[in-house]
């Protein structure tokens, strides 16, 4: 017999996963609930609704994809040390990676989760940029590489969908990115 609830993390953890291999098509509450080996009505003790669960579950992103990283790179001394471990943790293949795909085609019909995207893409090059000053790039040259590192860096992504990356792939990245960023 199933328990009756589910911590809310466990539920915000599993629809990440799941938003991840399959979009809002992965977040079904009855199919999800077994996954969890509890009843449904665990799901709306801790979520009113569908929405208010898939906003835990960008916060959820939020936090652990671009704050934790944030985070992780502030702990270096150096803006070339903080740039090279930017490029490690931003530059990986996860099992979540089709999440921001996902949300980008849902973003389509939610404005709000939209300007949510777009406040953590200028986020994340606006950190970009102050490492790169940090590193002695002008302020200007700084704004135009840090987009374009975060450009290469979707694209990167995009383009290592469901393929296997060398076992060096990350100094792979660091010579093509020294191609426009002078490191």
């Amino acid at each position: 017999m199933p328990k009756i609830i589910a911590k809310k993390e466990d539920w915000i953890t599993l629809g990440y996963k799941l938003f991840s291999e399959k979009g809002m098509n992965g977040i079904v509450v009855e199919k999800m609930a077994l996954k969890l080996n509890v009843n449904k009505s665990s799901f709306y003790w801790h979520f009113k609704t569908k929405k208010d669960f898939l906003n835990e579950i960008i916060s959820f992103w939020v936090s652990t994809d671009t704050n934790r990283i944030i985070t992780t790179v502030e702990s270096k001394s150096s803006g070339k040390e903080k740039f090279n471990g930017l490029i490690e943790l931003a530059f990986k293949k996860e099992p979540y990676l089709d999440f921001i795909f996902f949300l980008k085609r849902y973003a389509l019909k939610d404005r709000e989760i939209q300007t949510l995207i777009d406040k953590v893409d200028s986020q994340r090059i606006d950190y970009t940029k102050s490492i790169l000053i940090e590193m002695g790039f002008s302020q200007n040259d700084a704004s135009v590489k840090s987009t374009l590192f975060y450009k290469y860096l979707i694209g990167y992504h995009e383009m290592i969908r469901y393929k296997k990356q060398s076992d060096n792939y990350i100094e792979e990245v660091k010579n093509e990115l020294n191609q426009f960023i002078k490191y």
